[in-house]
């Protein structure tokens, strides 16, 4: 019988261990996706010099990236499901062996006596099970309540930006100090701590922990992980699939962008790697103070449709300026806005889609969500190169300004309802 006054879902934890309250819950998901960010950014400060020296030129370089950004797209739904079906704990730890798995292959790879250009492309397979993210954002979406959804999801951001700054520098520092296989060995021990402290201390499962959560729907036969109708069928509910096409719409320019970043970087403004760091190290701490502490501020005193007509509107208006900068400095003065934007748009519409389903279909909902970055990552570099090389820079403002624009339009004409949880 569970303890008067304890939250539902606790008590869970492995034979030996003494079950966490929900606030320890919630803090150790914070820490894990720190430390998996810290990972993954570690990880990719090294890539391209790995790549390098391996002898691959870019061509075969976006081979790697583009096979890592579909096997991700594609596993990001299928894990989705397997958290909702399995529970936290499972999502958790198999997310972390699937790490430690690409960082042990990568670390191979780093052997003059191994295969490595072989042993390199198959570290991207496990990347198709490394979701940390979402599975940290369903065990938030699972014990918030609705209201405070926003904010609980906006705080993630600073685990994103730890994850940026840290990581990019320790990759950096190790790498230069120790060799460039010892970021990916450090990335693997941690790897392997986050698997011992995900399958310890996450209970095995959060839905109905909170006193919001809603109960798996009676009578549903469970279906299997890998079942696209019923992946598929979460778009056809009543509010998702608006709210699903303005995210992937809104963000897929500046999705474009970034994805071009580190040539434009190199190109346009004519930076050093040292310099771009610093670039990226100044997104990280504007990605921890908006997400982290601003978002969660605004959506205490605006409805989520304002928040999210907010950031399309700043969205335009960025892309506007963007076709008219020339130099660094000019976006490093739109970079609050961009930042802004591509914050608000990702926790609004991860709120109000996990408000739209069941709480048995969060993890399903936050893994569809999850693919939008693969997606871009996939397409991103084919149509960015092509954009950048026929039209230069000020096309990637230009497309972001006329999208964002229809879109708001849209948007004013027929706004996204205040609140589209269902009904306990």
């Amino acid at each position: 019988m569970r303890e008067a006054g304890a939250p539902r879902g606790q008590g869970q934890s492995p034979r030996g261990t003494r079950a966490l309250s929900q606030p320890q819950i919630i803090l150790l998901t914070y820490v894990l996706s720190a430390l998996e960010l810290t990972c993954l950014f570690m990880h990719f400060s090294v890539l391209p010099y790995l790549s390098r020296r391996l002898g691959l030129d870019s061509v075969a370089f976006g081979y790697q990236q583009t096979l890592f950004g579909v096997l991700q797209l594609l596993g990001g739904p299928v894990f989705g499901r397997f958290a909702d079906q399995r529970g936290a704990r499972a999502a958790f730890t198999l997310s972390f062996l699937a790490s430690s798995g690409l960082y042990l292959l990568l670390a191979a790879a780093c052997s003059p006596a191994l295969p490595g250009v072989t042993l390199l492309f198959a570290s991207r397979l496990p990347g198709a099970l490394m979701h940390t993210l979402p599975a940290a954002q369903m065990v938030l979406a699972d014990l918030s309540a609705p209201e405070e959804r926003p904010t609980a999801l906006s705080r993630l951001g600073l685990c994103f930006g730890v994850g940026v700054i840290f990581g990019s520098l320790l990759g950096g520092t190790l790498s230069s100090s120790c060799g460039i296989q010892c970021p990916v060995i450090v990335a693997l021990v941690v790897s392997l701590l986050g698997a011992v402290l995900s399958f310890t201390c996450i209970p095995t499962n959060t839905k109905g922990a909170s006193d919001h959560a809603q109960p798996v729907p009676p009578g549903r036969t469970k279906a299997s992980v890998f079942d696209l109708k019923a992946i598929s069928r979460l778009l056809l509910q009543p509010g998702v699939l608006p709210v699903f096409l303005v995210k992937v719409i809104s963000g897929f320019p500046s999705g474009l962008f970034t994805v071009m970043f580190s040539i434009i970087s190199m190109d346009f403004f004519q930076l050093e790697a040292a310099q771009a760091s610093y670039l990226m190290s100044f997104f990280g701490v504007l990605q921890m103070v908006i997400q982290g502490l601003v978002i969660g501020r605004l959506s205490s005193h605006f409805s989520e449709g304002a928040l999210l007509r907010a950031s399309v509107l700043v969205f335009s208006l960025v892309g506007l300026a963007m076709a008219l900068m020339t130099h660094v400095f000019h976006f490093c003065l739109l970079m609050p806005g961009l930042v802004f934007s591509l914050c608000t748009l990702n926790v609004v519409t991860d709120s109000l889609l996990t408000k739209a389903v069941s709480a048995s279909d969060t993890g399903t909902m936050l893994g569809l969500c999850a693919s939008v970055q693969p997606l871009m990552r996939t397409l991103g570099p084919t149509l960015g190169g092509l954009l950048y090389r026929s039209f230069g820079v000020p096309a990637f403002g230009h497309v972001q300004f006329a999208v964002n624009f229809l879109l708001l339009l849209v948007l004013w004409r027929q706004p996204i309802p205040r609140k589209t949880d269902k009904a306990p």
